[in-house]
């Protein structure tokens, strides 16, 4: 057998026993670091306290709606792979967590969505002002806990994360409804608004625990191919998940004209009768009755479901070969198992 062809065996069997297990990569690596997350959480519920009640009270109801808190996790697991003792990453966990739960927050009054992890959004439940101005509050707070670690390359890595995700949210807006949108487009948007979080809370750990540059890239790295191969995979799972599992709508992207990769790759070999479709219910968002299961059945004519899901999965197998140069551990193991779960994942 030959040396390419045996790296091909070799990752199509880490990917047979990835799935085999029964229970998810991102459950076993919680629980593996169930104290570290305790002690985050901790660490979230003090720093979302304030005087104004409504604060803490809003905050709350988006945190205690759950989710996998996968970001913060990537940030113990980044540390925990070099230090099993340092305390340093449980504030700056909870500075990822605040980061994205802010993002969320602004995001659910710019998309106007109604569910949120099975429930609905913080902004119908106390308005839209109010979820605006908790967000910035969360900001806020997480720039306090970059400050307070006292690190100017966590406090670079951390604050450049929120200013492209930012600019992301734009992108994703000024892109809205673009049916000649293209996949380097869509990659620039998604790679600001979902993998520069994962990158920063990734790369964090090997900071840190002052590891040499490579392990730091190695770590940068990875965070970006997996925050990449999670949104590729969620905006596949918006058109075919189970709403129970996902905890949202499905088809909210279609309803909002939001260009992902299935019906990117559908446009690409599109009939004209197919082109006028999409313009009339993405671009012009004249939507009636039956368009959202047309919709379906365009990408499942063009395989585009499928076809998205390679590409995330190209993305998670980046992902697995950038911590081969990181020390062998279960820890590794797991967080390269992640990696190919979350292409594979219903919710």
């Amino acid at each position: 057998m030959s040396d390419r062809a045996s790296q091909v065996q070799e990752k199509n069997d880490f990917e047979v026993t990835t799935l085999s297990n029964g229970e998810s990569p991102a459950q076993r690596l919680s629980a593996l670091l169930s104290a570290d997350m305790a002690q985050v959480d901790s660490e979230i519920i003090a720093r979302m306290q304030s005087d104004v009640p409504l604060i803490p009270k809003l905050a709350g109801y988006l945190i205690s709606a759950g989710g996998k808190r996968i970001r913060p996790l990537l940030t113990l697991a980044a540390t925990r792979l070099f230090d099993s003792e340092t305390q340093r990453p449980y504030p700056l966990a909870a500075a990822v967590e605040f980061i994205h739960t802010a993002t969320l927050l602004h995001d659910d009054v710019v998309d106007g969505s109604e569910e949120r992890r099975g429930k609905a959004p913080a902004n119908l439940v106390f308005g839209n002002q109010a979820s605006v101005l908790v967000g910035d509050f969360l900001f806020s707070r997480a720039f306090q806990q970059m400050v307070g670690d006292g690190s100017l390359d966590v406090l670079r890595i951390l604050s450049t994360a929120s200013a492209v995700i930012a600019e992301g949210e734009v992108l994703q807006l000024s892109a809205q409804g673009n049916i000649d949108l293209t996949m380097d487009a869509y990659f620039k948007v998604i790679a600001a608004k979902t993998a520069a979080l994962f990158e920063a809370a990734c790369e964090i750990g090997p900071v840190i625990t002052e590891q040499k540059a490579s392990e730091i890239d190695a770590l940068r790295r990875y965070g970006y191919h997996l925050g990449m191969a999670f949104q590729i995979a969620d905006d596949v799972l918006d058109y075919n998940a189970d709403r129970a599992k996902l905890g949202k709508a499905i088809g909210d992207d279609f309803r909002e004209g939001k260009l992902t990769a299935p019906v990117i790759l559908a446009l690409q070999n599109a009939s004209s009768e197919e082109k006028a479709f999409w313009k009339k219910t993405m671009q012009s968002l004249k939507q009636e009755e039956g368009d959202l299961a047309r919709a379906l059945d365009i990408l499942n004519a063009h395989d585009s479901l499928n076809s998205g899901l390679a590409i995330a999965k190209d993305f998670a197998n980046k992902a697995v070969q950038d911590l081969e140069t990181c020390p062998d551990s279960a820890l590794k193991t797991l967080m390269q198992e992640l990696a190919l779960y979350t292409v594979y994942r219903d919710a």
